[in-house]
């Protein structure tokens, strides 16, 4: 199975998300500042990785765990799976694929701190509002992955997107 998970940047939430699927990431209490700093990628990524899918590491299960930032375009996702449904179909390749959006779970602080940490290049204002923002969201990310992971177990659809609108 790959997990692919998505939203604006790639940088943040996904991240985020990539971590606790791979167990990196305590599930027990929000995260530190330490913590968050240290996920692989977070807001690391720049302008010319949006439309890269960002290979994370693989889960307990052997299942492979990537990330993409789609930016503004709604039609990444939809492009995505129409071309695995094809891969699969052409190929006879059989594994499953799944797409997270983690948009739902962003709070303001965090939007607000990668604007300005990213966009604008002002950490000393955005990197701070970015920890408040994750430390808000920290525990949304953590449900969104255990619900993501339980679909994929529990389903035989070829491709598979979730938007996960109930996680807002």
């Amino acid at each position: 199975m790959i997990y692919i998970y998505n939203d604006y940047g790639g940088t943040h939430t996904t991240s985020m998300a990539a971590a606790y699927h791979l167990k990196k990431l305590p599930t027990d209490r929000k995260l530190t500042k330490e913590e968050i700093l240290n996920i692989d990628y977070f807001n690391k990524l720049t302008q010319s990785d949006m439309g890269k899918i960002i290979f994370h590491g693989e889960d307990e299960d052997g299942n492979s765990v990537y990330t993409i930032g789609r930016k503004s375009s709604k039609l990444v996702v939809p492009a995505l799976k129409n071309l695995s449904i094809l891969l699969q179909d052409k190929c006879k390749v059989h594994e499953k694929i799944i797409f997270s959006n983690t948009s739902p779970t962003v709070p303001f602080a965090m939007t607000m701190g990668g604007f300005l940490s990213r966009e604008l290049k002002i950490d000393f204002i955005g990197l701070p509002l970015l920890v408040i923002g994750a430390k808000q969201c920290c525990h949304d990310i953590l449900r969104l992955v255990e619900h993501t992971k339980q679909i994929g177990k529990s389903t035989n659809t070829k491709v598979i997107v979730l938007e996960n609108k109930r996680f807002k």
